[in-house]
């Protein structure tokens, strides 16, 4: 996959921040101290997907690059390109890579994804990854950090953006994960299939057991793949309200598992 090294980002645009670290120390994430900062929604992500050895993977709006990360970090031997339009964000994923050696395994790009043919092939990974904003700029309250709001409210590309940015990168049959909220699901599935990406595993992510509704889902699709979808058991982020992280909670920040599949 060949990127214009106009779009590489230099080393020296990284924002003040401080150092947090996953799988017990193993795993360096430098996070901004006032802007964005990185949610379990990234982590749990990251953990969805499942490439294999020599496979290319997108992180696509990579923010801190935690998604990317993760994933370098526990498969050795795949390729990461992670996309990140602002500036202070991409060179702090660029700062990350450079402190867990990952070398030209993870590459930095900033780009939009709105116009993502501008700075990244067509069809040339094989997984693409995404936690996409999804606070709407007219409805509630928009993060008054800039950094933070364009993270997380749709301030620069909406969930079409995402998706659309997502099939136009990732090959035939191909596959792409997307974590969402659970309220907005028929949204995220509208938008897949309209894109030919059909989802294949959809899994509620509840906040702890005895509740109705999910939180989120993780949904994967296949570019162009056939209509069997698997529906996976709930999995709880907490062991009751206001109590602490389940166990299969902490094994992914903990032990690098592999999910379920």
């Amino acid at each position: 996959m060949s990127i214009s090294r106009e779009f590489l980002v230099p080393r020296s645009q990284a924002c003040p921040s401080s150092n947090d670290t996953l799988f017990d120390g193993r795993l360096i994430c430098r996070q901004s101290v006032d802007g964005y900062r990185f949610s379990v929604d990234a982590v749990l992500a990251a953990h969805f997907a499942a490439p294999r050895a020599g496979e290319r993977l997108l992180d696509l709006g990579c923010g801190c690059g935690v998604i990317g990360l993760i994933l370098a970090h526990r498969h050795a031997h795949i390729a990461v390109v992670s996309l990140e339009l602002q500036e202070e964000l991409a060179a702090l994923t660029e700062e990350n890579s450079r402190l867990n050696g990952f070398g030209d395994r993870l590459r930095v790009v900033r780009g939009d994804v709105r116009t993502v043919g501008e700075v990244l092939p067509p069809e040339s990974v094989d997984w693409v990854v995404c936690n996409p904003p999804y606070g709407r700029p007219d409805s509630g309250r928009v993060n008054q950090d800039r950094q933070a709001a364009r993270a997380r409210h749709e301030v620069s590309g909406t969930l079409a953006d995402f998706v659309r940015a997502a099939a136009f990168c990732v090959r035939n049959r191909g596959r792409v994960v997307f974590v969402y909220p659970a309220r907005r699901c028929n949204t995220l599935l509208q938008a897949l299939h309209t894109h030919r990406l059909t989802p294949k595993r959809l899994q509620p992510v509840y906040s702890y057991p005895g509740t109705d509704n999910a939180r989120l889902v993780l949904v994967e699709a296949m570019k162009n793949g056939g209509e069997q979808i698997d529906i996976l058991s709930p999995f709880y982020l907490y062991e009751r309200k206001n109590g602490e992280y389940t166990p299969a909670m902490l094994a992914l920040y903990r032990e690098d598992p592999c999910w379920p599949r």
